[in-house]
């Protein structure tokens, strides 16, 4: 496995295929194809293996907690190199990266989130902080809280982004109406409101491209 990764390309090898490359680092001297297509089969994605939580890991036979370490720092890695691009150059002009992103960061997370992208006037990512976090349909969002944190930041925009765990993506009225709260509160600031996503498996919604914002 490890040879046709590095002949043709990681792209090459199929998805059980690329978990069992990485599995096998950390369980040598085992057939490790049986434990990356039980994860497969148990969680339905790669994304949701890495994005699941190490106890749920665990419980698939043949992980135990330094597989599931592993299986996390992978995630992380991922995210942080996420983050690395878009940091780099302004998130505006790279829509379509921050948009996979943000899907990659909270499309699985089975509480609801809500965090922030905090911009400069290059609007480039300050920061991409946790603002709230609650149950499976709520979290606690606080329009002056937002607006103390960008002024610490030094912050001339910001975008929203929370994610459903109900897998749709669709805007409700009390999300249309806390974005209207945070453009409200950022306004006599002249901090600008780009827009409010919301994450969730079947993809990711502007509010902004809705009309809402």
């Amino acid at each position: 496995m490890r040879g046709k990764l590095i002949r043709r390309g990681a792209s090459a090898l199929e998805d059980y295929e690329l978990l069992e490359t990485l599995l096998f680092a950390f369980i040598p001297r085992r057939d490790v194809k049986p434990i990356a297509k039980s994860l497969l089969l148990k969680f339905g994605s790669l994304s949701a293996i890495l994005a699941a939580d190490p106890k749920t890991l665990t419980s698939v036979d043949g992980v135990g907690e330094t597989v599931a370490a592993y299986i996390k720092a992978t995630q992380e890695l991922g995210g942080r190199a996420a983050r690395e691009q878009l940091a780099s150059q302004p998130v505006i002009s790279n829509w379509a990266a921050l948009l996979a992103y943000v899907r990659r960061q909270l499309q699985h997370e089975t509480r609801e989130q809500f965090r922030v992208l905090f911009l400069d006037r290059k609007n480039q990512i300050i920061a991409d902080e946790l603002m709230g976090q609650g149950t499976v349909d709520q979290a606690p969002v606080y329009p002056r809280e937002i607006a103390r944190r960008a002024i610490e930041l030094s912050s001339s925009a910001i975008i929203m982004v929370h994610n459903h765990p109900s897998g749709d993506p669709k805007p409700s009225r009390a999300d249309i109406d806390i974005t209207r709260e945070v453009i409200d509160a950022l306004s006599p600031l002249e901090i600008a409101v780009h827009d409010h996503l919301i994450a969730a498996k079947r993809g990711v919604t502007s509010l902004k491209s809705q009309g809402l914002i």
